[in-house]
């Protein structure tokens, strides 16, 4: 089988694309789907996504997110944020769109400038110890606050707490090394399950470090900068007596290339 994609990349977090309403590629072909993520022997990416015919007439489509292990897996907020880029350049959508995502649905908006912009699920519940933080932003995501993180093996230590006690029976967690660079500024390094290594950005821990950040009262306003290995992203939210709403994770989504695969 020869088959088409994109390969797309929001602040280094990177993915293979594939225009999948025809239903060319099968969801449960976990070998595919890890070989064509492999750096060495495929195409090379965090993850695949595929872009799918929605259920429901008055959503734009749908997104499927695999991680690089061949496992479909939680929200992928840089993913989204290209799948809406992949979509405006399909034609499929203007500036605007609904989509349907593992996580329920989701709003995007685009400019003329590759900015992207993701409305992500609402988050009720925070639980803060003194050592860390853990919320759930479509993905779940441990937070750890340090003074100086330039140092960290984050592939390190960052998988010996995502498999610790803690997260063993509730399939592993996210976790995120932030330091605080000012009252609205974050500096971010992020252990992504499933890739299972550091990667360049992670939106969803963007999301969560931002959140948890305000909560814990380290930065002051409802708009937070957030600098990743890859990029610089921000997150907009608004705090009410449930939680916080409203919220949408901004940055840019670029197509790297796009090619044919023998498979």
């Amino acid at each position: 089988m020869e088959l088409s994609f994109y390969k797309y990349q929001g602040t280094g977090n990177d993915f293979v694309m594939v225009d999948n309403r025809t239903k060319l590629m099968s969801k449960n072909n976990t070998k595919l789907i890890r070989h064509l993520c492999d750096r060495k022997f495929g195409i090379g990416a965090d993850g695949l996504i595929l872009l799918e015919n929605p259920e429901d007439a008055s959503i734009d489509f749908r997104m499927v997110y695999f991680n690089s292990d061949g496992n479909e897996s939680s929200m992928c907020g840089n993913g989204g944020r290209c799948i809406i880029a992949f979509a405006n350049f399909l034609g499929i959508i203007g500036n605007s769109c609904t989509f349907t995502a593992i996580d329920g649905i989701h709003k995007g908006t685009i400019n003329g400038e590759g900015l992207v912009g993701l409305k992500m699920n609402d988050v009720e519940e925070i639980s803060d110890t003194p050592d860390y933080s853990f919320l759930n932003t479509g993905s779940p995501h441990h937070v750890i606050f340090s003074d100086n993180i330039s140092d960290l093996d984050v592939r390190k230590e960052g998988a010996a707490i995502r498999y610790s006690e803690l997260y063993e029976k509730k399939g592993g967690s996210n976790v995120n090394f932030i330091e605080v660079l000012n009252p609205s500024t974050l500096r971010i390094r992020t252990y992504e399950r499933g890739v299972e290594d550091e990667t360049l950005s992670c939106g969803t821990g963007a999301t969560a470090a931002a959140i948890a950040a305000f909560n814990s009262g380290k930065v002051k306003g409802e708009t937070v900068d957030l600098q990743t290995e890859g990029g610089e992203l921000q997150v907009k939210f608004k705090q009410n007596a449930n939680g916080f709403s409203d919220i949408w994770l901004l940055g840019p989504a670029m197509q790297v290339f796009k090619g044919e695969i023998l498979c």
